[in-house]
């Protein structure tokens, strides 16, 4: 697959539903080519089918990034097939609701391998050709969780309180080689992560933000020249927390 030098190329994980769907969309409508990467390949065939109709070019990739010791082989041959990748974006994540006291310790790593150590190894998997190329925007999904202590969401706030620390030292480490790194922070979002089989919550889902909302915030931050970066953006329902 051959690739325009001057078109920008984006990983985006968990590509298939809710968020990293939008987002593929939002990106494709801009002329940003894809690389989705998610577990269902049928479901990001579909994606890529739609965000083909814009005209950039699709790749897709099914992997399970909670495989973790896989991830960053996975990502390293995505940018060397591309020669290079301007925009990650670490969107791919677990749900979890339960008890601190009740949850098992394969929960405990089964959450933060999927909500942590997985973006850390898919940001070392692009970092090297983004220090080359000397730019490069990375984005992180985290929650608001990161910073409000909600019931039975321990871990999976844990997870994301880890994930905006790890955001902001890759900011400083990083910022003097071009690269832009962004935490978003969705309050609740009405994509299938409700579905699951590890959230035992419901909510009033018609209360929640619409994934295209929080795929347009992205868009906006990596679409912002490259001066200038937002480093931490919190978007919620605008009736407050659910």
């Amino acid at each position: 697959m051959e690739f325009s030098p001057n078109q920008p190329r984006a990983i985006i994980t968990g590509a298939s539903s809710g968020i990293g769907k939008a987002t593929a969309l939002a990106f494709a409508s801009s002329g940003i080519d894809l690389c989705l990467i998610s577990r269902s390949q049928d479901k990001l065939t579909e994606v890529a089918r739609q965000a083909q109709e814009y005209g950039v070019k699709v790749k897709t990739v099914s992997a399970d990034l909670s495989e973790v010791s896989t991830v960053r082989r996975t990502v390293q041959s995505i940018v060397q097939e591309w020669d290079g990748i301007d925009i990650l974006v670490n969107n791919a994540g677990i749900g979890y609701t339960n008890f601190l006291r009740e949850t098992t310790l394969e929960d405990w790593q089964t959450v933060l391998n999927l909500n942590l150590t997985s973006v850390f190894e898919c940001v070392m998997g692009v970092l090297p050709s983004m220090r080359t190329q000397g730019k490069g925007t990375i984005v992180n999904v985290a929650s608001i969780a990161a910073d409000n202590a909600f019931p039975e969401w321990g871990a999976y706030a844990i997870s994301k309180s880890a994930l905006v620390t790890f955001s902001q030292c890759l900011a400083v480490e990083e910022r003097s080689n071009g690269i832009r790194v962004t935490t978003i922070s969705p309050g609740a979002v009405n994509s299938p992560i409700w579905d699951t089989d590890t959230v035992k919550v419901k909510l009033n889902r018609s209360a929640m933000l619409k994934p295209e909302t929080v795929a347009q915030a992205i868009l906006h931050t990596v679409l912002l020249p490259q001066e200038a970066v937002i480093e931490q953006l919190t978007i919620t329902p605008s009736v407050g927390a659910l």
